[in-house]
C-alpha cells in the first residue's frame, strides 16, 4: 500500500498538476493540506474518475485538509475540540484497516506575532486529543505538513537555524510530545542520517540553492513503523511538470507492506 502526504498550496491552482502526480505515483491513499477550498466547491468530480473517493474538511481561501482514497473511507476525525476559530486543520477517517488523519499545523508567522503563542497553543491541543481517539496499539498514520524542522539536519540552515521560526525549543518540544504518544517518523526512521527537505521557498533561488527545510511528515505508530518498505520525498514534483507549477512542498511518499482490509 501507499499512502502520502501533500500540502498543495491551493487545490484550484494545482489540481491538474496533482492529478498528474496521481497518474504518475499511484497512491492508494493521499492526505492533502492548505487546500484553500470550501466543502462546496471542493472538485471532488477530478478525482472520481481516477477511482478515488474523498474525505474533506475545507474552508474558503485558507487552509482546508482532505484525504483521497481508493479504498472505502469512514470518516472519524474532522477538526480539533476547541480550535475552530483557527481554520479547517485535521481530517481523519477509518481505511483498509488504518485510522488515516491529516493536519496542516499552523504556521505561527515568527516570534513576536500572536499566532506563535496560538501555535504551540494548538500543539498542546492536538497532542491532548490525539490519545482520546486513537489507541498507541492501533494502526494509525497521522500525517501533513507540521510548520516545525524537528532537528539541525532538517534546516538547510543546520544549527544556524535554531531558535528562529519553526526552529524553536518551544515548536520541537511539542513536536516531540507527539512522538511521547507513540508516533513514530517514519522517514527519519528509515534514513536516520539523510539531509532532505520537503518545502522550499518559492523566492531567492531556493529550491535550485537547496535552501530547504523538513517539515512535512509522515508519523506512524509501531504497527505501521514495522511494515515499511520505503519513504521517501518526491522532490521531482518539487518541479514544474508539463509547463504546470509545482506547490512549494513536495509530496512525501511510503510504501508499506499492507494488506487492505
Amino acid at each position: 500500500m501507499r499512502i502520502a502526504t501533500w500540502n498543495v498550496n491551493g487545490l484550484r491552482a494545482r489540481l491538474d498538476y496533482v492529478r498528474i502526480w496521481l497518474e504518475a505515483r499511484q497512491p492508494d491513499i493521499v492526505g492533502l493540506q492548505e487546500l484553500k477550498v470550501s466543502e462546496e466547491e471542493f472538485p471532488a468530480s477530478a478525482f472520481d474518475d481516477l477511482g478515488y473517493e474523498v474525505v474533506v474538511y475545507g474552508q474558503k481561501a485558507w487552509n482546508g485538509v482532505a484525504i483521497l482514497s481508493r479504498h472505502r473511507a469512514e470518516p472519524t476525525l474532522r477538526g480539533l475540540p476547541g480550535q475552530e476559530a483557527f481554520g479547517a486543520r485535521l481530517v481523519g477517517a477509518r481505511i483498509a484497516g488504518l485510522t488515516f488523519a491529516t493536519v496542516y499545523c499552523p504556521n505561527g508567522k515568527d516570534l513576536a506575532h500572536e499566532d506563535f503563542g496560538r501555535k504551540l497553543e494548538w500543539y498542546d491541543d492536538l497532542v491532548r486529543y490525539w490519545p482520546s481517539e486513537v489507541g498507541a496499539d492501533e494502526a494509525a498514520v497521522l500525517c501533513g505538513d507540521f510548520n516545525v524542522v524537528p532537528a539541525p539536519i532538517d534546516s538547510w540552515r543546520g544549527e544556524a537555524g535554531d531558535g528562529s521560526i519553526f526552529h524553536t525549543p518551544e515548536e520541537r518540544s511539542r513536536y516531540g510530545a507527539l512522538l511521547d504518544l507513540g508516533l513514530r517518523d517514519l522517514f527519519r526512521e528509515s534514513c536516520p542520517d539523510t539531509r532532505a527537505y520537503s518545502w522550499w521557498d518559492y523566492r531567492a533561488g531556493a529550491f535550485p540553492r537547496g535552501h530547504g527545510l523538513r517539515i512535512d511528515f509522515v508519523l506512524g505508530t509501531s504497527r505501521v513503523l514495522e511494515r515499511v518498505v520505503e519513504v521517501r520525498i518526491d522532490r521531482d514534483f518539487r518541479k514544474k511538470q508539463e509547463g504546470l507549477t509545482a506547490s512549494d512542498h513536495a509530496p512525501v511518499i511510503a510504501d508499506l507492506d499492507w494488506e487492505a482490509v
